[in-house]
Order: structure tokens, then sequence, then C-alpha cells
């Protein structure tokens, strides 16, 4: 299987048509390799438009949400990023190398420990990896640039809004049936936020 050109195929077939136009987020989905982070006995489905199953009845974002999530939250260098769900550890490097730094938290200890080896891997440098459970946030680095929450939640905790920093970005998916609504909430001063609807979408609830 040529990955190179299964990698190219993912970004002009996948994520650009789903209205990423990114520049920095198409050229780095299509350097970064994202068989590298999907395990063993799906890599040869890496690039596909699914998701990918994971340890734990759980499963990878599919590709062109993950470019949805990197466009929508428009990191810079100077970032401090907090990923609620860590998962296969594929996000969270693109995370990485779009901020400055990367707080994730995963419930799952099994994927903390892999995750760890898998950006050595990449030599990624800039991520903090802890076990536990994020849903209402992780005060111990706030506040955020911007905050990813990789699975669907029932509602949005007020505490998660509370720990962006003015001018921080959040994206989540919210809702508990099968249509839910991906938004961003944008804290514009210190008691006042905006939320904007994406699109509608369907994530498994955050474990």
């Amino acid at each position: 299987m040529n990955l190179e050109q299964a990698r190219y195929n993912m970004v002009e077939q996948q994520v650009r048509p789903w209205d990423v136009l990114d520049q920095q987020v198409l050229d780095l989905m299509q350097n970064l390799p994202r068989e590298a982070f999907v395990p063993d006995a799906y890599r040869n489905l890496a690039y596909a438009d699914i998701e990918i199953p994971l340890e734990h009845e759980q499963t990878m974002l599919s590709p062109k949400l993950e470019g949805r999530i990197l466009q929508t939250l428009q990191l810079t260098p100077g970032d401090m990023v907090l990923e609620i769900g860590t998962g296969s550890g594929y996000l969270t490097a693109l995370l990485a190398k779009l901020s400055g730094q990367v707080v994730s938290i995963d419930i799952h200890e099994s994927f903390t420990r892999q995750v760890n080896q898998k950006l050595a891997q990449q030599h990624i440098e800039n991520v903090t990896l802890h076990t536990g459970n994020a849903a209402q946030g992780w005060e111990q680095s706030a506040p955020y640039d911007a905050i990813a929450v990789t699975g669907g939640l029932p509602e949005l905790a007020a505490t998660l809004k509370g720990q962006l920093k003015i001018g921080g970005r959040l994206f989540a998916v919210v809702g508990t049936g099968h249509i839910m609504e991906a938004r961003l909430i944008t804290r514009i001063a210190e008691q006042q936020w905006h939320t904007e609807s994406l699109f509608d979408t369907y994530l498994s609830l955050l474990q």
C-alpha cells in the first residue's frame, strides 16, 4: 500500500471537501503519518473515511472531523491547549504541531501510556499527558487558549467554559440523540461567551 498516496487522497478527497481550507492544517495532515497512531490491525485503513476502532469500545475521529476541529480552533504557536480525550494520539500530535503546549487527558491509562510512546517516536515533546476524568475541565493547567473535546457531551459544563482565557476557543459536540451539534464557544469577556453552531454530527459520548 502506498501510504503517501493514501495520505494525499485523504486530504484532497475527504478533508478539503469538508470545507477545511486552512492550508496550514492541510499541509500538516499531509505530512504527519496517521498510520503511526492507528492500531496495527487497522494500519491499512489509516486513511479511510471511517472511525477506526480503538480499545475500550472507543474510536478514532474521522479525518475530516479532525481537520475541521483544527481549522475551527485557529491555533497559534504560543497557544496552551487542553485536549479532553486523548484516544489514539493522532489529534494530540496535530494540536501539538500547531500550538505551544498541549495538555491531553484520557480516562483510560492504556491510551495515555501508548500515546506517550507514539509521540516520542514522532519527536513531539510539547505534550503533557494525564490519566483522569476531564469532562468538567482540567483546572491544573488552566486557563487555556483552546480546548478540544473529542467525545460527545450531553451538555457543556460551565467549568469548561470558565477555563478559557478571554479570546479562548472551545470545540465540543453537544447532545444526546443521533444528531448532535458541533459548537465553537469563544470567551469574549470575563462573564461573556459567544456560541456558534457549526454543523450537525454524531460522536460517542465522552467516557
